[in-house]
C-alpha cells in the first residue's frame, strides 16, 4: 500500500469514516490509481478487465464482513470513469462502504465518474454507503457522477446510504433497480448544496415481483444561489409496494424541483408519494435562540439534526 499525505487522509476519514486500513477486504484508489488491495476467504476483489476498475464477489453464506472501497482525488485536472461490478451470493449477509473525496487546489476542473453494477443473490443482504465530499481552495471544480445499477434476487434486501453535504460543485447521480419477488430496496439520500453548487438525483426503480417493495427517501438543503433537482420514480409490475419522499429546506436563494412519478401495472400495487420544499420555520429559531444561541448557530443545528 502506498503512504497516504495527509490531505487524502483526511478525505479518506471524511467518505469512509477510516483512521487506518479496516479489517477485511478494501480497496483503496488514489489519484486514479490502485494504492492497496487485500482480499478475504469469503471476499475476492480483482481487476476488472480492461483495468477500468474492480470486480467483487462474495460467496454464498458470507456474514458480518465489509467491504471497503474509497476514492480519493487530490490533483487537480484529473478526471477519470470507474466500473465496479458486485456479486453477491445467496445469503450473505454484508457491508459496502464506497465513497469519493476530491481537494481541488488548482484552476482546473478533477472529476470521477464511478459505475457501481450490484447483483444481489436470493436472500441475501446488503448495507451500501456512499459519501460523497470537496475541499480545496482552487478555482477548478469538484465533479461527481455516480450511477448505480441493482438487480436484486428473490427474497433479497438492500440498504442505499446515499450522502453529499459538502463541497462538491457539480453531481448528477443516476440509481436504477430491479426487484424480484419479495425483495425490499430502501434509500435514504442526504444532500447538502450552497455557493452555486448543482445537484441532481435521479432514482428509476422497477417492482417486478409479488411482495417486493422500495422506500426512497431524499433530503435535502438547498443554500446561497445552489440548486437542486430530485427526480424519484417507481414502477409497479406486480402486487407490491413503494414509497418516495422528498423534505428539503430552501434558504437564501436556493432553489429545489421535485419529480414524483408513480406508475402501477397491476391492480394489487400501492405506491406514495409525499413532498415537501420550505424555508426553516421560525418557531424553530426563536425556540433555540432563547436557549441563548445565535440565529446561525440556530440555523446550523437545525439543519444537522434535519440531514441526521
Amino acid at each position: 500500500m502506498i503512504e497516504f499525505d495527509e490531505i487524502q487522509k483526511r478525505l479518506i476519514l471524511e467518505i469512509a469514516g477510516l483512521h487506518k486500513v479496516p479489517e477485511g477486504a478494501y480497496n483503496f484508489r488514489a489519484n486514479g490509481k490502485s494504492a492497496g488491495r487485500a482480499s478475504t476467504e469469503n471476499i475476492e476483489i480483482t481487476t476488472r478487465e480492461g483495468g477500468s476498475g474492480l470486480v467483487i464477489r462474495v460467496k454464498p453464506g458470507t456474514k458480518n464482513e465489509s467491504v471497503h472501497i474509497p476514492v480519493v482525488i487530490s490533483e487537480t485536472g484529473l478526471k477519470e470513469t470507474v466500473y465496479n461490478d458486485f456479486y453477491i451470493g445467496d445469503d450473505a449477509d454484508i457491508l459496502i462502504v464506497a465513497g469519493c473525496g476530491i481537494d481541488n487546489c488548482g484552476g482546473a476542473n478533477s472529476e470521477h465518474d464511478g459505475v457501481h453494477t450490484f447483483y444481489v443473490g436470493k436472500n441475501a443482504k446488503v448495507r451500501y454507503v456512499e459519501k460523497h465530499y470537496g475541499s480545496g481552495d482552487g478555482t477548478g471544480q469538484r465533479i461527481l457522477n455516480p450511477v448505480t445499477d441493482v438487480h436484486m434476487d428473490e427474497g433479497s434486501s438492500m440498504e442505499m446510504e446515499m450522502v453529499q453535504i459538502k463541497g462538491v460543485d457539480s453531481t448528477e447521480r443516476v440509481s436504477t433497480a430491479e426487484l424480484a419477488k419479495d425483495a425490499h430496496l430502501v434509500v435514504r439520500e442526504r444532500l447538502m448544496t450552497h455557493g452555486t453548487q448543482q445537484a441532481v438525483s435521479k432514482y428509476d426503480v422497477i417492482l417486478n415481483g409479488d411482495g417486493s417493495s422500495a422506500d426512497i427517501v431524499s433530503r435535502g438543503v438547498a443554500r446561497d444561489h445552489s440548486y437542486q433537482k430530485l427526480d424519484l420514480g417507481i414502477v409497479a409490475n406486480a402486487a407490491c409496494s413503494g414509497h418516495t419522499e422528498c423534505d428539503s429546506i430552501l434558504m437564501d436563494e436556493g432553489r429545489i424541483l421535485a419529480i414524483p412519478s408513480l406508475e402501477a401495472n397491476n391492480l394489487e400495487a400501492s405506491l406514495v408519494h409525499e413532498a415537501a420544499i420550505g424555508k426553516i420555520a421560525g418557531e424553530q429559531l426563536i425556540k433555540l435562540m432563547s436557549l441563548g444561541l445565535t440565529e446561525q448557530e440556530a440555523e446550523e443545528q437545525i439543519i444537522n439534526g434535519f440531514l441526521k
